[in-house]
């Protein structure tokens, strides 16, 4: 009987214990697992459960360049427990140029915090000998004035600035959409394609290691972390100046408590001298953006993007 009895009290104290648990907190990630997005988001979760005091857990909700995992944001309930990590491409980008996305990031979405910037960049695969645009310029004229170059993602920047650089150089390159930069990185290291356009912290570990090379890169000044890589801006192609920005979204609804909640919580984390070193070495500036500063920036960034992409003659797909 005795033994019953613990047995009893036992399974009510593990149930209760259970019952009190903080429940998870959902990070949605529209990008698949050993990507750059889906390594900022892991180093972001594994602090933010301390400062939440809730797991934080990944959710890889990988395709069409994010827009799965948004159109999980907006479904998601606005109870706290559902977060979206993304960068510009899934929120300014994905409307702009798909006739239904299936979902609007003014109206869906609160952007909670943005907390770094990042270079989209040119780089060629080990298989090349080009170690610059030019050479590698020069190497596409020498095989037939054709090739392939990986992008992330359909209708991306990446893909806008594919075109650019065709239109420079008077090269026929033509941009091969991949479901994000996981799977194109591995046929750029394999050699399948012989170059590829991405973000640096896609490519910033294989360009360490000399398995590819960075070549070129966006914004109004060189990277810290590539002080020898050229911008584009350099290299005669304007209109690559702004860069791209990281940050958490919730969906509407969210209450304004919880929301300031994550916010407070992001910029501890992105002070940690460790994940901004962390983060650094991935190939992000880290610049935290509260709320309101945030979503000006959101709402600028996507009205430049607008202009560019429409003035390209693209037409929504």
């Amino acid at each position: 009987m005795r033994r019953l009895l613990l047995a009893g009290l036992f399974t009510l104290a593990t149930g209760l214990a259970h019952a009190q648990a903080p429940a998870p907190i959902r990070i949605l990630v529209g990008f698949p697992p050993g990507g750059g997005t889906d390594a900022i988001a892991r180093a972001l979760a594994d602090k933010l459960k301390d400062q939440l005091g809730a797991p934080v857990v990944v959710d890889n909700r990988a395709g069409a360049g994010g827009q799965i995992a948004a159109q999980a944001l907006k479904v998601a309930a606005p109870d706290g427990h559902t977060l979206f990590l993304s960068h510009d491409h899934s929120i300014s980008i994905l409307p702009l140029v798909t006739k239904n996305a299936g979902f609007d990031p003014a109206v869906d979405f609160i952007p909670v915090a943005g907390f770094a910037t990042f270079a989209n960049a040119l780089a060629v695969s080990g298989g090349t000998p080009a170690k610059s645009v030019a050479e590698y310029v020069r190497f596409v004229q020498q095989n037939g004035g054709k090739d392939t170059i990986g992008v992330p993602a359909p209708a991306s920047i990446p893909e806008f600035m594919v075109g650019m650089i065709g239109g420079k150089y008077r090269i026929d390159v033509q941009a091969a959409p991949y479901r994000g930069s996981a799977p194109m990185m591995a046929d750029m290291l394999g050699n399948q394609i012989k170059a590829g356009v991405a973000s640096i912290p896609d490519f910033i570990e294989n360009h360490k290691a000399g398995k590819l090379r960075v070549v070129a890169v966006i914004g109004d000044k060189r990277q810290a972390i590539l002080p020898d890589v050229p911008t584009f801006a350099e290299l005669g192609i304007a209109g690559l100046e702004e860069l791209p920005y990281y940050g958490l979204f919730a969906p509407a609804g969210t209450p304004p408590a919880v929301i300031e909640q994550f916010n407070q919580a992001l910029a501890k984390v992105v002070a940690m001298p460790d994940v901004r070193e962390r983060l650094t070495a991935m190939g992000l500036t880290v610049a935290f953006q509260p709320q309101a500063a945030f979503a000006n920036r959101v709402r600028g960034y996507t009205q430049s993007w607008d202009r560019i992409i429409k003035a390209s003659g693209f037409q929504p797909k």
